[in-house]
């Protein structure tokens, strides 16, 4: 039973360090990121909700925060946007790119963990209906905590030329969101259920 416990452990590890080092390459390339114009749709809520449901909270409030991190890094010159809001109030922004995606990622766990609890089923059907409803709630949680940020801190002024409510989270909420949610429930799902498969 223990040498069973443990192997189950050095299989987490190493998924949580290949989720780890996929967020690095997606953070720093153009699979992470479509951008366009001022907005940016982010991919990177994938990796963080798969660890996130096939590990636990922390595994999602690791990554979340890898996540956080890596979009703080680009406030220092890589995104114009973020660059400018790093100039306004480099504390904001740390909170709006670090603390918004910590967030996200340990909720995901917490919900995900909470959703199997609930329904105490392990037939696929519902089984893999919980591991959806998490990965859905991920990016859209993602959304409403980096856009509710902004608008608290930034809400009332203009970065880089644009006012931020009208220019940037209004057309974030209903673009952004939705092609995040579709993408990470998509890929996502897939790749969480056939992990979860393995791990077992």
């Amino acid at each position: 039973m223990t040498k069973t416990n443990n192997f189950s452990k050095v299989q987490k590890m190493v998924l949580l360090a290949v989720l780890a080092a996929l967020t690095l390459v997606m953070a720093f390339t153009p699979l992470g990121y479509l951008r366009i114009g001022v907005l940016s749709i982010s991919f990177m809520c994938i990796p963080i909700a798969i660890g996130a449901i096939t590990i636990g909270p922390s595994a999602g409030l690791f990554l979340g925060t890898l996540f956080g991190i890596t979009s703080f890094a680009q406030c220092l010159g890589m995104d114009p946007f973020g660059t400018a809001m790093f100039t306004l109030n480099p504390f904001f922004t740390f909170v709006i790119c670090v603390v918004s995606r910590a967030l996200t990622g340990w909720l995901t766990g917490l919900i995900s963990t909470a959703l199997y609890k609930v329904f105490n089923n392990k037939r696929a059907g519902k089984y893999y209906l919980n591991d959806i409803i998490a990965i859905i709630l991920c990016p859209a949680m993602n959304t409403l905590f980096f856009l509710g940020f902004m608008a608290i801190f930034f809400g009332g002024t203009e970065v880089a030329g644009l006012n931020v409510i009208t220019m940037v989270v209004i057309p974030a909420l209903s673009i952004n969101c939705i092609v995040e949610i579709i993408a990470c429930t998509i890929i996502g799902s897939a790749i969480s259920i056939a992990v979860k498969k393995i791990i077992k």
